[in-house]
């Protein structure tokens, strides 16, 4: 019997014109052959291109984009739009952002086709006679956060250059030089690491600058604009530049501009060298921009809520600065070498990530407490949280630390969470990466009875060359050859074991060097209480195992746990507990009376669509991590979350 597929409804195909391109003829059976891409070459490109971005229409968050690009005669030419960013560690460039794309040369359109292969070049061919091409395109922030990161709003705005420009390809970016125009909207001031030649009202016009440097420079602006002086004085400027979407949002009361002065002043001590000729820390408060960290060289790139200054309840977010100013150091200074690339289109490799992102981890939660950022009391419930979460990982069993340093390769735009997060794993190198660093530092200094620490690796390893800001890159050898100088070990296998091997013992190492261990108990933990306040989630996880949203809605299912065991998933929504309707108090309530108990928790679920009645058999109660001395031992991590002197 024939089946016949189902109709599709005149919305669905009204939808499906709209998102798709007419339809193409029928494939051939064969590879159809490509223009190829040059390959970069370090060789200086001739001339400067300038490019002028238009910002001003904020209303419909487009960016208007302009180039002119020197060529060196006619024949063909291949345009890139960034693809692999620094700092992404994934092919994420947004070229879906990308409309209007013309191409002309003395007056006239020419005609240019996208490689069908590699979707980020475009093809065009040089007339005789020209020396130079205009390239104009619009690119469109996305208007909402499911559409992508949301770059403008009519009160501020960010933006990164790679999102606005074409470059040529066959050569190394350093050797291309740009010289980048901005018109921003009426009276905004702005901040960038750029610097400025000259200002026309608002119409900024920037030095000429090596593309690598430009697209690691990017530029916030906004109504509401404060520039706060982090280290006054000092011969190399730190600066903090600050739009929110309210003037009362950046009221910085003095004990926290003086916690944000002191974390300048413990990383450098950490460090012990600067590599940047002046710093910004770029940052927006607000919820109309999305959230957003990310290091660049001699700045930051960070987004986060908008009382982070005035709300004490936002202390979570205190160690985002913490971590882009160590990537300075590590990530942008040193980098991994697998990770630096001759242009923005060729492919990164990211084995080393627990490293770069791992190491960075540990120091920006350490120097959020060094700084006064956190309590060393917080300190300790954030590594609770971390080490259970790590514990909790039901996924180590098949995968691992290493290889979830693919994860931001294999969801290139980074948006993709896991549903099933303890199982799949996710971008685990962070917080295990930081544990890792933690079980190195406490070994330190148990090898030289406290003499030693990560502070001397962090000296030998990032503190050379002061002043330099080229990058120097560096192999797995290198970090081991480091740990040896500062104290001889078998720094080899004993990160291999970490890292490369498959081990479903969790990573409490550290915790237990250090003096403590993880304990659980019905009091909360209270990072992960102000965490759950601020997003709605709250995380069950080491007692019935599950997350649960603000709506009911159920998240990561703990893979084998109690809830998994009663048929739970992620996606059932949570309608009542018992007789009484979901709320959190009550599954707290339902949770304690069951401990000890024989009787199970009888929860109602919807499941698209579905009401099902679901009995879980847990009986140990409220269960949150914490942190316990572990008597008679040293307490190193006291040590560690101590200011330096």
């Amino acid at each position: 019997m024939l089946c016949t597929p189902r109709r599709a409804t005149l919305a669905s195909a009204l939808a499906l014109a709209l998102a798709l391109p007419a339809a193409a003829p029928a494939a051939t059976p064969y590879a159809v052959p490509t223009a190829a891409v040059p390959a970069p070459a370090d060789r200086p490109y001739p001339g400067t291109i300038a490019l002028h971005v238009d910002a001003r229409d904020v209303t419909r968050k487009v960016y208007r984009v302009r180039e002119t690009i020197p060529v060196a005669g006619p024949g063909p030419l291949t345009l890139l739009y960034p693809r692999w960013i620094p700092g992404n560690h994934g092919p994420s460039g947004p070229i879906i952002g990308v409309a209007g794309l013309k191409i002309e040369a003395n007056g006239q359109a020419l005609a240019w086709t996208r490689d069908p292969v590699d979707v980020f070049a475009f093809h065009v061919k040089v007339p005789a006679g020209v020396s130079s091409l205009e390239v104009h395109f619009d690119f469109m922030s996305a208007v909402s956060p499911g559409s992508g990161r949301v770059l403008m709003s009519p009160q501020m705005l960010d933006l990164p250059w790679n999102t606005v420009l074409l470059y040529p390809a066959g050569h190394f970016s350093r050797d291309i030089t740009v010289a980048p125009t901005l018109a921003l909207p009426p009276g905004w001031p702005f901040a960038s690491a750029l610097e400025v030649a000259a200002r026309d009202g608002d119409v900024v016009h920037f030095r000429p600058t090596p593309l690598n440097t430009l697209i690691d420079s990017p530029l916030i602006a906004g109504r509401h604009f404060e520039r706060i002086d982090l280290a006054p004085g000092a011969t190399v400027p730190v600066h903090l530049d600050v739009v929110a979407d309210r003037a009362a949002d950046l009221k910085i009361p003095p004990a926290l501009l003086a916690a944000h002065r002191a974390l300048v002043t413990q990383a450098l001590r950490l460090f012990g060298a600067q590599h940047y000729r002046h710093y910004d820390f770029l940052l927006w408060l607000s919820d109309r921009l999305g959230g957003q960290g990310l290091e660049h060289h001699q700045s930051s790139e960070d987004g986060t809520v908008p009382g982070y200054f005035t709300d004490p309840g936002t202390w979570t977010e205190r160690d985002l600065l913490s971590h882009e100013y160590t990537h300075s150091w590590n990530g942008k200074f040193r980098r991994p070498a697998d990770l630096w690339t001759p242009n923005f289109n060729v492919p990164m490799q990211d084995t080393l990530l627990w490293v770069y992102e791992g190491q960075t981890q540990y120091w920006g939660d350490v120097l959020a407490a060094r700084a006064g950022l956190w309590t060393k009391a917080q300190a300790r419930d954030v590594f609770a949280a971390a080490a259970s979460s790590m514990a909790l990982r039901t996924g180590r069993r098949w995968r691992s630390v290493e290889d979830t340093t693919a994860q931001p390769i294999i969801d290139k735009n980074r948006i993709l969470k896991p549903d099933w997060a303890n199982w799949q794993r996710g971008e685990d190198y962070y917080i295990e990466g930081a544990l890792t660093w933690l079980d190195v530092d406490a070994r330190l200094r148990q090898l030289t009875r406290g003499r030693k620490s990560l502070n001397d690796f962090a000296r030998v390893f990032f503190g050379v060359d002061d002043g330099r800001v080229d990058t120097l890159t560096y192999t797995f050898d290198d970090v081991v050859k480091a740990l040896d100088q500062v104290a001889p070990s078998d720094w080899k296998r004993f990160l291999q074991t970490h890292i490369d091997d498959v081990r479903a013992t969790p990573p409490l190492g550290g915790i237990e060097r250090a003096g403590w261990k993880l304990v659980y108990t019905d009091q909360p933990n209270a990072f992960l209480a102000a965490a759950a306040k601020r997003s709605g989630t709250t995380d069950y996880a080491a007692s019935i195992g599950f997350g649960v949203g603000k709506d009911g809605t159920l998240t990561d299912v703990q893979w084998n746990g109690p809830a998994w065991q009663a048929g739970l998933a992620p996606g059932m929504k949570l309608i009542a507990i018992g007789d009484h309707v979901y709320s959190p108090s009550v599954l707290d309530e339902a949770i304690t009376a069951a401990k000890g108990g024989s009787a199970p928790i009888m929860l109602t679920v919807e499941n698209q669509g579905h009401i099902d009645a679901v009995a879980v058999n847990d009986h140990g109660g409220l269960r949150y991590p914490h942190l316990e001395r572990i008597p008679g031992t040293p307490d190193y991590l006291d040590a560690i979350l101590s200011p330096l002197h």
